[in-house]
């Protein structure tokens, strides 16, 4: 898997149908541990709910889970993750909280509701593109260092650090498979003194 589609952080939103109060809930999550906190978290805070239904997909292990929560089974958990498989969207978690309103909404209203409070917590938070990186880092003298930076930059890379002793180290990341054509450029640029090596792999958000 070279990107994947994620949320950053934590965000709500809510809205009332036919009396009934539905909160969607939704936070970035890596590992089950993380979404059962996060999901504990919000039973706790609405103890005193009808209902609080979650969905969560993880990268870890290819994990999908859901829960009713006492719904009409298929009504709930089901729908929040589909909404979520659909914008295929993962390491995130969205638990919908639900005070009934006293009119019951049906099955098709369950899952209208439900989806929709999924939808709008999706919404709010936004999704990000995170993207496999290589990490590199590269040596160079201070004369060479200068058009350095707008290089790598030229081929989507970030630079994360740079080191200013005798040389100048500088540590950044760029797409998989760009790598070699940065070499070219800084080859060029300080006829074939500098050459960048990829010291590791790690995902980023997609510039």
């Amino acid at each position: 898997m070279q990107t994947y589609i994620t949320v950053k952080g934590y965000d709500e939103d809510e809205f009332v149908e036919k009396r009934s109060r539905f909160i969607g809930y939704i936070k970035h999550v890596e590992t089950e541990k993380e979404a059962t906190d996060f999901i504990a978290q919000i039973r706790s805070k609405h103890w005193d709910a009808t209902h609080n239904v979650y969905a969560y997909v993880l990268r870890e292990n290819q994990v999908m889970r859901y829960s009713d929560d006492n719904e009409p089974q298929g009504t709930a958990g089901i729908p929040v993750l589909d909404v979520l498989k659909k914008n295929n969207v993962t390491d995130v978690c969205v638990v919908v909280t639900r005070y009934f309103g006293g009119v019951l909404l049906g099955a098709g209203g369950l899952v209208r509701a439900y989806s929709h409070g999924a939808s709008i917590a999706l919404k709010k938070i936004g999704m990000t593109t995170m993207q496999m990186c290589s990490l590199c880092e590269l040596t160079c003298t201070y004369t060479q260092y200068g058009k350095i930076p707008a290089s790598i930059a030229s081929f989507d890379g970030v630079v994360d650090d740079s080191e200013f002793t005798d040389f100048v180290t500088v540590r950044f990341h760029l797409p998989c498979g760009e790598l070699d054509k940065l070499n070219v450029v800084l080859s060029e640029l300080t006829c074939g003194a500098v050459c960048a090596t990829e010291k590791s792999k790690a995902f980023f958000e997609k510039k």
